[in-house]
């Protein structure tokens, strides 16, 4: 057998929890969320898990407004493929 430096199965297959709240301190508690299974902002012990929210934000205002931001940076993306593919010239 050839040693590729890696394991020959997948440790991510639920041997572990993990949560993001635990890389950062802007987990629950911390800011305001955009949560994109209620459609609310959602802060403090009141949030729904990581995969369900955008954020944290500094402001509930911030966090209505999430939608719109990821909307913007997709078309800027959006348009920088196109570019580097040469769809636009």
């Amino acid at each position: 057998m050839e040693k590729t430096g890696f394991l020959p199965e997948s440790v991510a297959h639920g041997r572990f929890e993990v949560h993001s709240d635990g890389m950062n301190d802007s987990g629950p508690g911390g800011g305001y969320f955009w949560c994109l299974r209620h459609k609310r902002v959602e802060s403090g012990d009141d949030v729904c898990p990581a995969q369900f929210r955008l954020g944290p934000y500094s402001s509930a205002d911030d966090a209505t407004r999430a939608l719109d931001k990821v909307e913007k940076r997709n078309a800027e993306w959006d348009a920088e493929d196109a570019r580097w593919t040469g769809e636009v010239s």
